[in-house]
């Protein structure tokens, strides 16, 4: 197999090879001189014969002596038939950067981006209907019920540790259907740990922000700017005074003892090299307009990008920011599909944000003359009605923004704005006065939209950002289990 380019939401790429009984990845921002072999790690998957599809009926087999199941290279996904481990890790030279402050974190990392390669990134996908034999085996294929994509983790390798499973279930990225404690005393057996499995459902709904960051680069490293997507800003320190916003992050001087590119920002900016998630706030409720709603934690602020994704199949980067009433148009900080090299020679002087970008570039117009071009359309203005001067859109914009179950979203094709949206709270929307309460939660969402390039219009590309905002909804609060849409009658689309 020809290596592959891993693009991770957060910029970092990594490239897959197939390797002997498995695969290596290699960190592509982190090949330094000073590593004897690019970092990275290798995994091994296997695939068991017999157990890919099918499901025996209670008795059917009662008669029948059980089929030996056996391991086979892995060639294509199976449904519930194929296990990995990782079996190596090449870590960093320390010279460069500084060790993981949790090495459990960073082994978490390493399976996150391996099952993001597996699950995510454009591979084929197995076959997801169930055969259960003697039930259905004359029922069309697509009549067959579906089952959840899991993929098994042996406890080899790495994965031998005696408390990293237990850790990594802790963390929500692998589980098993085996909840009890169990009878053995001594944990070093591993007993109880030896039938975990990541879900391609559960996957899907974990926040990239709790398993990606960044290495620390060291005081002395020449390689500032191999960690390219630190920006999150931390409590000052002693080694460096990083900016207190990431939106002028690039303005202010960094601290003389760490030198850094100028950072993208982002929902992975961390200027402590560490992970960007925090859960969501405790329940409380308040009143709006006689409808009792829990207290809506404050949405980002104006410019800031809260979602990216990297979508194979338009080879671009999608991200969603908010919208902003400045003058000027916000810089776009976040990764863009082939924007700069991810090696950078020592002693050059050049850093990752000082090349040419899209996303240190401010050419196009700002969000108020976006929004006015747009509602001025006539295909746009037939269904939001919001046509007219400037000030029309600017006090649309001025209300979206002062709404307190609301904020306005500008959607992005690397870095280039292609649309405009609004994500609400149902409960306390219009929406809701017009459903009954069985029909919405507390924590349900829905969203408008309106797509002002034609260069962005089209059905594939429709189909990824609607996934994509529905996605950031799941996982801006896992309290979320319905997202809503309320196209006019008329819109034949």
């Amino acid at each position: 197999m020809a290596p592959t380019l891993v693009h991770l939401p957060n910029g970092q790429i990594v490239t897959v090879s197939s390797v002997f009984a498995g695969f290596s990845f290699k960190a592509n921002d982190l090949n330094v001189h000073n590593s004897a072999f690019p970092p990275g790690w290798t995994i091994i998957i296997e695939s068991q014969e017999n157990v890919d599809d099918e499901v025996a009926v209670d008795g059917q087999e009662s008669n029948d002596a059980p089929k030996k199941s056996h391991a086979r290279r892995f060639r294509s996904p199976t449904l519930h038939g194929d296990s990995l481990f990782i079996s190596s890790i090449s870590n960093p030279s320390s010279t460069d950067f500084k060790p993981a402050t949790s090495p459990t974190r960073r082994i978490a990392m390493m399976l996150w981006a391996t099952l993001w390669w597996l699950m995510l990134e454009g591979k084929p996908k197995p076959n997801p209907h169930i055969t259960t034999k003697g039930l259905n085996d004359h029922i069309p294929e697509e009549g067959k019920p579906k089952g959840d994509w899991r993929i098994n983790i042996k406890r080899d390798g790495i994965f031998k540790g005696r408390h990293l499973l237990p850790k990594l279930e802790r963390m929500g990225i692998i589980t098993s259907e085996d909840s009890c404690v169990g009878e053995t005393i001594d944990d070093r057996t591993g007993d109880g740990w030896t039938h975990m499995f990541a879900s391609q459902r559960g996957f899907w709904l974990i926040d990239p922000r709790i398993f990606l960051f960044t290495l620390s680069p060291t005081t002395h490293s020449p390689f500032p700017g191999a960690s390219p997507y630190p920006s999150r800003p931390s409590s000052p320190n002693r080694d460096s005074f990083p900016p207190s916003r990431p939106d002028i992050a690039g303005d202010m001087p960094q601290g003389p003892m760490t030198p850094q590119a100028q950072s993208p920002g982002g929902p992975f900016a961390s200027g402590s090299h560490l992970p960007t998630y925090y859960p969501p706030p405790p329940t409380l409720f308040t009143f709006t307009n006689n409808i009792r709603h829990p207290i809506r934690q404050k949405p980002p602020a104006q410019g800031e990008t809260f979602y990216t994704r990297y979508i194979p199949s338009v080879g671009q980067f999608l991200s969603f920011r908010v919208a902003s009433l400045s003058h000027k148009s916000p810089t776009h900080r976040g990764p863009v599909s082939g924007s700069t090299p991810t090696f950078l020679p020592p002693g050059s002087g050049v850093t990752q944000g000082s090349l040419p970008s899209i996303a240190n570039m401010t050419i196009s117009p700002n969000d108020t003359d976006l929004l006015h071009t747009w509602m001025n359309d006539p295909r746009v203005n037939a269904l939001f009605g919001m046509s007219g001067p400037r000030s029309v859109q600017e006090k649309m914009l001025r209300d979206a923004l002062n709404a307190k179950h609301s904020f306005p979203v500008i959607g992005c094709w690397d870095g280039k704005p292609f649309g405009y949206f609004e994500l609400y709270w149902v409960k306390e929307d219009q929406l809701g006065r017009y459903l009954s309460s069985h029909d919405y939660g507390n924590w349900d969402r829905g969203f408008h939209a309106l797509v002002g390039e034609r260069e962005f219009r089209g059905p594939q590309r429709v189909r990824v950002w609607m996934s994509a905002l529905v996605h950031f909804c799941w996982l801006a609060d896992p309290r979320t289990e319905r997202v809503l849409l309320e196209p006019r009658v008329d819109n034949k689309k």
